[in-house]
């Protein structure tokens, strides 16, 4: 993984266009990055309302009237880059996605969960939040190193994704409005079968009052007191790329593609 104190570029921005093209500008980046154009980067980005499903849950039964339950409860159901079950990202979350440059990605997985959580946790305690790191009995899309509120909600989520030359450490940042999270998971996690407690799924404005600009101005800081942060515009190139791409990150199920 990169060494605390070396480069980083942060980018921030709120996606606006196709529903899949802040997956798609994550992709990218991740690509970019494995190919050596681009330094290790952090983006923070304000998403469109999406169930992004894994591709574990693409193989389970109940998966295409999960993505079915997605698109009527007005969500556009996308395939994601990491992770383990489906999440969900609204306009009052925070998308993630960290790529970093690495010869050995799978060395490194424990140590990038573990420093990614931790900004998280410690970004959030700075606004007054009492943050912890690890699972929360019931939660969606469970992992050891979601950040929770108190133990008892589940206020962030985080998976990897490895290439040859580069890994993506990424999720999401449930600002407010945590009941958008479970009026949709609970017909997508029913469909597939998959268990999950709504109670364990929170905001952070439940726990202080704070704005979406200050937990994204947070975590960038927690990522600044550890790396040395640029702050960096996405180009055009990568905005094109990901435009191309944006709509084969649809979540279209096997019997209707066919």
């Amino acid at each position: 993984m990169t060494a605390p104190g070396s480069l980083l570029q942060l980018t921030v921005d709120d996606t606006v266009g196709h529903p899949a093209l802040d997956t798609a500008i994550s992709r990218v980046l991740l690509e970019r990055v494995d190919r050596g154009e681009l330094p290790a980067t952090l983006r923070l980005s304000r998403p469109a309302r999406i169930v992004a499903f894994s591709s574990r849950d693409a193989r389970a039964p109940g998966y295409a009237a999960a993505v079915a339950a997605a698109t009527a409860a007005g969500f556009a159901p996308v395939v994601r880059l990491a992770g383990g079950r489906a999440a969900v990202f609204t306009e009052a979350t925070i998308a993630f996605s960290w790529s970093v440059p690495t010869a050995q990605p799978a060395s490194g997985i424990t140590e990038r969960f573990e420093l990614l959580s931790a900004c998280l946790a410690e970004a959030f305690t700075e606004l007054g939040v009492d943050a912890h790191v690890g699972e929360v009995a019931g939660e969606y899309c469970p992992g050891a190193y979601s950040v929770n509120v108190a133990g008892r909600r589940k206020v962030a989520g985080v998976g990897q994704r490895l290439l040859r030359r580069a890994a993506h450490t990424g999720g999401v940042v449930v600002v407010d409005r945590a009941e958008l999270i479970n009026e949709v998971l609970l017909p997508v996690y029913r469909a597939m079968g998959v268990p999950f407690d709504p109670a364990a799924t929170g905001a952070l404005r439940e726990a202080s009052d704070v704005t979406f600009e200050q937990v994204r101005r947070a975590i960038a800081a927690a990522f600044a007191r550890r790396f040395e942060v640029v702050v960096w515009r996405l180009d055009d190139r990568t905005r094109e790329l990901a435009a191309a791409s944006a709509p084969d990150h649809l979540a279209v199920p096997r019997a209707a593609a066919s």
